[in-house]
């Protein structure tokens, strides 16, 4: 049996457990959903049961009235979807809708061990750039925000996201001492620009939702040099691959100082692949105050690619720490639900 049809006996879609729901909006069409299962080696796709084609025909309405933004955030009952819309070949129109949980989770609703939730936790109290890569879909998003309720919380502040779209909701208070303000990028507005703008906030924490472009690349690159803490996701298949992505699109705004800049303000680099026991992490993290740590050194001689093997050291002594089904890298970064 599916594990979306363990237990069948509701009517209303937001009881069925899905993770994207594939809608035609051009005509009535059946619909069909991928699996919330965290089995990444299954991405199986299903017609969506029929007796939620009436929520499906709502939603298909309500929907192209409102496609005016292809990638977008969308909202059915208390469901929260992150949109995107494409017109086929064929000429059909179809929206994929990411589902969006209601709460930001904690770090440790992320099923990491604990000694990394005290590792990311300390984080929160340094300034520089977290970058956190990974495939589309693998919690990247998820994890960011995790972060930035936890400082907030922990450390207080302002906090400011700048997102398109905007997708968990994190706006108000948060803690004691914390505030969140969440900016929406405009249509065909450059990142750099609400980026410039919220520096004048005096924000302590910034997330960037999604590196775009040169310029918000030198953005997010002088911020995190400047006193602030910018938590950002990159698409990317490792570490390496994310950093040297980063620096390259910064050096096109900036030039060859881009890759000293990242090496002074770069705290923590985090690869995320989600599997069937939850998120397997690969990470390597900075020295504070230290301008020769290696992770700093091999970044400003462009020497990238070979961090995998200072990422294996700092692996073997977490394995010589905390035992070696707990650190990451070749072992799992996790408890196992």
């Amino acid at each position: 049996m599916f594990p979306e049809e363990s237990n069948p006996t509701s009517d209303k879609l937001h009881d069925f457990s899905f993770m994207d729901l594939y809608v035609r909006v051009d005509q009535s069409a059946p619909a069909r959903y991928r699996c919330a299962a965290r089995d990444y080696t299954n991405n199986w796709t299903r017609p969506l049961p029929e007796k939620y084609q009436n929520e499906i025909e709502m939603i298909s309405s309500l929907l192209r009235g409102q496609i005016d933004n292809p990638d977008s955030s969308f909202q059915y009952e208390n469901m929260r979807f992150r949109l995107s819309y494409q017109r086929l070949a064929n000429g059909q129109e179809w929206v994929v809708l990411r589902r969006i949980s209601a709460s930001v989770p904690s770090l440790e609703d992320l099923t990491f061990a604990p000694h990394i939730v005290q590792h990311l936790r300390r984080l929160g109290q340094r300034d520089g750039l977290i970058v956190i890569s990974g495939s589309t879909g693998h919690g990247k998003t998820t994890s960011s925000f995790a972060l930035l309720n936890d400082y907030l919380k922990n450390f207080g502040g302002v906090g400011i996201t700048i997102e398109d779209p905007v997708e968990y909701i994190l706006d108000g208070e948060i803690g004691d001492y914390g505030y969140c303000y969440q900016v929406q990028v405009e249509k065909d507005e450059d990142w750099s620009t609400p980026l410039k703008r919220a520096l004048r906030w005096t924000p302590r924490f910034i997330l960037v939702g999604e590196v775009r472009s040169p310029r918000a690349a030198e953005q997010i690159l002088r911020a995190a040099s400047t006193g602030h803490l910018v938590i950002t996701t990159i698409h990317a298949g490792s570490i390496e691959e994310s950093l040297l992505g980063l620096m390259h699109l910064a050096e096109q705004s900036m030039g060859s100082a881009a890759n000293h800049i990242l090496a002074q303000g770069l705290t923590a680099a985090i690869h995320q692949t989600l599997n069937k026991n939850g998120p397997f992490l690969r990470y390597v993290m900075t020295e504070e105050g230290n301008n020769g740590d290696p992770v700093r050194a091999l970044v400003r001689e462009n020497r990238v690619g070979m961090l995998n093997s200072y990422i294996d050291k700092q692996i073997a002594r977490m394995n010589t720490l905390h035992g070696p089904s707990s650190a990451g890298g070749g072992q799992p970064s996790l408890k196992r639900r």
